[in-house]
């Protein structure tokens, strides 16, 4: 795996306001064309699970289920291709079939989510899927934005890559994680590509890169053992190279923050400075006999969810393949497996509607249902998790010196104290704990993440 990256001087020219966004979104058409209509020969972009394939939108029905999407995609780059969403009427009408022709189990036996989504929530989540969310209108949210495919390594990579109209905004790539996607984003864009539009400062503004996941929503499923978290994390930066970013930051979430991580550690000369939500790192065993209040808590956090809350890591670093089947084909049991996460990692005193709307549980599980990536994002874990338990719970060895900020979000899984950081990340310049919010910072607490960001970036551009 190479960890020099060769920096690009050519860089796509993207719509930089709202209103630029509408009229490029309303001017889209399935086989229209912008700048050079030539189609790049050199980029395969079929996705083989759904019988997606070509430039131009052709299709190849699969057996199982019906095609996914529709994709039109037009040249703007020897290295990019602009993405297009528009699903198949037949594809939404499969998903309610399915919904309403489930096989439900018995109630549980208690009174609360100690053995999972209670009955009673997921068939009033489902009914609500079935008859009354919307697709189309995340579609169009979607659409909305500058999206593209490149192909990295021989893996097609989907990203939103949003600039700023400010002259001086700073690249910044983020990173989702599991079970969540870009639509935990989607609330943070606006404000960071374009903070005077929010009442914020220009100068705070960034260019927003974000890249779907391999294996995860629109980018391609790898078809090989070896797409790891340090093989992300060179291929983000060589997407940003390929952007034309001489310097960017980087900022992540879940697999995020250990993607971001390892992009500050392996592209140095580039990054400018990362931020995590949160920082990964174990306790300091000098420590154990002088232990804050705090640094107890985040020990008996560490237990409880090694006891309680990581059957789906076992499930998915060990077998990937045997949860997948079930997670494509019955919408159900992947919207248990992913909502019963969303309850127990967010800041939602009990009640998962108090900061995230139903459509947008909805949202983020569409991300997942369409391209049919129960398997392939499961995968990930069988590749990294490993590694990253032991930055959690092991010795502090693997090292990082670029400029780091760390914003702990009071529900967040992991919660090392500042010392115990400190001898993983070398320069700690932002460190905040807020008062409220969970995993999914952006999505549960938009205002409060870009904030956050923002702070930590103010040091270092």
């Amino acid at each position: 795996m190479c960890r020099s990256v060769h920096r690009r001087k050519k860089t796509l020219s993207l719509p930089g306001t709202n209103e630029e966004l509408r009229k490029v979104a309303s001017s889209w058409s399935p086989l229209s064309t912008v700048g050079t209509s030539r189609p790049c020969s050199n980029t395969s972009l079929t996705d083989r699970s759904t019988g997606i394939t070509g430039i131009g939108g052709t299709v190849v029905k699969p057996h199982a289920r019906p095609n996914v999407v529709r994709l039109s995609r037009i040249d703007m780059h020897d290295d990019a291709t602009e993405f297009r969403l528009d699903v198949s009427e037949s594809e939404l009408q499969d998903l309610r079939t399915r919904l309403r022709n489930a096989r439900w189990p018995e109630p549980e036996t208690v009174e609360d989510w100690s053995q999972g989504v209670p009955l009673a929530y997921l068939r009033e989540l489902c009914r609500s899927w079935a008859t009354e969310y919307d697709w189309r209108d995340t579609e169009a949210r979607l659409n909305a934005l500058p999206q593209f495919r490149t192909v990295i390594e021989g893996l097609g990579i989907h990203f939103l890559h949003v600039r700023s109209q400010h002259a001086d905004a700073l690249p910044l790539v983020i990173t989702h994680g599991w079970p969540g996607s870009i639509v935990e984003f989607l609330k943070v864009i606006g404000p960071l590509a374009d903070p005077t539009a929010y009442g914020g400062d220009a100068s705070d503004a960034f260019h927003v890169v974000c890249p779907s996941l391999p294996g995860f929503g629109f980018s391609d499923k790898p078809t090989r053992p070896g797409w790891g978290i340090e093989r992300i994390a060179d291929a983000w930066a060589v997407l940003a190279a390929r952007l034309g970013y001489e310097r960017y930051g980087a900022q992540g979430s879940d697999w995020g923050t250990s993607i971001s991580a390892l992009i500050g550690q392996r592209d140095p000369e580039h990054v400018v400075g990362i931020h995590l939500t949160p920082p990964l790192a174990p306790p300091d065993p000098g420590t154990l006999d002088d232990l804050s209040e705090r640094e107890r808590a985040a020990l008996a956090s560490l237990e409880h969810a090694a006891e309680w809350e990581s059957g789906y890591s076992r499930e998915h670093a060990t077998r990937p393949q045997t949860i997948g089947y079930a997670l494509v084909d019955s919408p159900i049991g992947l919207a248990a497996w992913i909502v019963e996460k969303f309850w127990a990692w967010t800041d939602c005193d009990g009640y998962l509607e108090n900061v995230l709307s139903r459509d947008e549980l909805l949202d983020n599980l569409m991300l997942y249902w369409l391209p049919r990536t129960g398997a392939s994002s499961a995968r990930l874990y069988w590749e990294s998790i490993r590694q990253v338990d032991a930055w959690i719970s092991g010795e502090a060895t693997n090292t990082i010196s670029v400029p780091t900020g760390c914003s702990i979000f009071p529900k967040e899984l992991q919660r090392p104290s500042r010392r115990w950081a400190e001898r993983r990340f070398l320069d700690i310049r932002y460190w905040n704990e807020p008062e409220r919010g969970g995993h999914f910072a952006a999505f549960e607490q938009p205002e409060l993440f870009v904030d956050e960001v923002r702070a930590f970036f103010r040091l270092v551009r």
